[in-house]
């Protein structure tokens, strides 16, 4: 994401926090591009939620791993995003990871993410 896209996907607001990503080096763009890619790839379910969305994946423990990986990139550019990691006790039930945020953050998800 360049400058320019970055200020256009900060243009909404909810009160002080301005939804703009925040990635700045090359690394980290390539990281969450790679994390993100692989995620896309493992949704078994999607669920529109009034503030965000919820994804179903599987209760693997590389699956706990991979989203926790992801949930770290994500606090680190988008610091306006509230994540909610549902993980049962049992690796056969499935994982919920859950984003949500201020209002506008929808289409940002869509956008930016692509979930």
């Amino acid at each position: 994401m360049n400058k320019t896209d970055r200020k256009q996907a900060g243009t909404k607001q909810a009160g002080p926090t301005s939804l703009s990503c925040k990635l700045t080096t090359p690394e980290l763009r390539q990281r969450k591009k790679t994390v993100i890619a692989s995620l896309k790839k493992q949704v078994l379910e999607k669920r529109e939620l009034e503030n965000g969305f919820s994804y179903r994946f599987t209760g693997a423990d590389a699956m706990v791993n991979e989203l926790a990986e992801f949930i770290k990139t994500e606090r680190i550019c988008c610091d306006f995003f509230e994540f909610s990691l549902s993980v049962s006790g049992r690796p056969d039930n499935p994982l919920w990871l859950t984003i949500t945020g201020p209002e506008g953050v929808k289409d940002f998800i869509a956008r930016e993410i692509g979930l």
